[in-house]
């Protein structure tokens, strides 16, 4: 008897070692997968958000195509390795063309700013020291250099690595819409799939969550391209009214800008300065008057858009815009109001739960059983 005590004793302690190897090497691997897919999270966020976002226009391409779904599928992915790829190609030929003209011109000592605009002395505040400034670089680049050197060696930092962001995430955004590209065609099955698992979890109503997160998402992109679209516009029609050259470049920068969430301020505040120093006082502060609301127009606008056709109140989405952005960053205009507006719906159902009449039907279902 204490042989069989001892080989059972054996065998449950052979058991015990052989779950916690076993144990060991599944942590291992899901820390090693988890290590290998924490650097493309981001990328791979983005493409469930594009994909989503974009999904209708799939459908309406593809039934033009023939229900060609590999086609659409790539001809889509195609427009997103232009729109990202595009300007960093632009900007790097832009650069390099800059740099080799201004090489050229500081070899042959012919680098020099034009003289300063008139009526500069009239703008408020800093005026005659902008002007001042502006004439010793005018007159004397080498001394100018040296006596701002630290200053333009800021700024010339501060614009580079700002530029670097941009790039990287223009490259990140290259890499989700091939990703994407691959989600379109199976998109309906993997729905699908994501609806099973929130069932799991959020049972009963996981697969409307989904739903509702993937409505939210198209709204977002709606609020985000839509206000943009309609900033850039007001930004043209703005420059045009007051006769600014280049309107439509600077409309297009402004689009760009927007679409980011730095806003056009980057193009009209540089406009509002060279207004007051080339046009009279009535019209620039008319301009004034007229650029600051553009600025800021996209704060009122976007969560307007972003509500529409949604159950859930537009204060939710309008604090999971602002939120996630502060929180996340550009990715948290989509992840906020997915987040907050099913922590909102979790937390409604909860509130309405009658614990009482539970009990009480876990009473009678007892009772039942119990007369049985």
């Amino acid at each position: 008897m204490t042989d069989q005590n001892q080989a059972g004793q054996a065998s449950q302690e052979s058991k015990v070692v052989d779950l916690a190897i076993r144990l060991m090497f599944l942590g291992l691997f899901i820390y090693s997968a988890i290590v290998m897919v924490t650097p493309l999270a981001s990328v791979f966020i983005w493409a469930v958000i594009l994909c989503v976002a974009i999904y209708p226009i799939f459908n309406k391409l593809q039934a033009l195509l023939g229900g060609r779904k590999s086609l659409a599928a790539t001809l889509l992915v195609l427009i997103g390795l232009a729109l990202t790829l595009g300007p960093i190609a632009s900007a790097v030929s832009g650069f390099a063309s800059l740099g080799a003209e201004f090489t050229e011109q500081l070899a042959a000592g012919k680098l020099n700013l034009p003289p300063p605009p008139e009526g500069l002395d009239d703008f408020p505040l800093a005026g005659p020291q902008i002007k001042e400034v502006w004439l010793l670089f005018n007159q004397n680049l080498d001394v100018a250099i040296v006596k701002y050197s630290k200053p333009i060696l800021d700024i010339t930092s501060a614009l580079f690595g700002k530029a670097l962001g941009i790039g990287l995430g223009l490259l990140g955004l290259a890499l989700a819409a091939i990703i994407m590209g691959a989600l379109l065609a199976p998109g309906p099955k993997l729905v699908v799939g994501v609806q099973k698992f929130a069932n799991r979890i959020f049972a009963p109503r996981g697969g409307e969550f989904v739903l509702m997160a993937g409505a939210t998402i198209q709204n977002v992109m709606k609020g985000v391209v839509g206000v943009a679209a309609i900033q850039a516009f007001v930004v043209w029609l703005l420059l045009k009214l007051f006769g600014i050259g280049s309107a439509t470049t600077l409309a297009f920068i402004s689009l760009i800008l927007s679409i980011v969430q730095i806003g056009p301020g980057l193009v009209l505040i540089p406009v509002i300065i060279y207004a007051w120093s080339s046009m009279s006082g009535g019209m620039a502060l008319a301009f004034t008057i007229l650029a600051i609301p553009t600025m800021i127009m996209d704060s009122f606008l976007r969560p307007i858009f972003i509500s529409q056709g949604l159950q859930t109140p537009m204060l939710v989405i309008l604090i999971g815009v602002l939120g996630g952005v502060m929180a996340y960053g550009l990715i948290g205009i989509f992840m906020g109001p997915v987040l907050f507006a099913v922590f909102y719906e979790l937390f409604t159902v909860w509130i309405e739960a009658d614990p009482d009449g539970a009990e009480d039907a876990g009473d009678e279902g007892s009772n039942a059983g119990e007369a049985s």
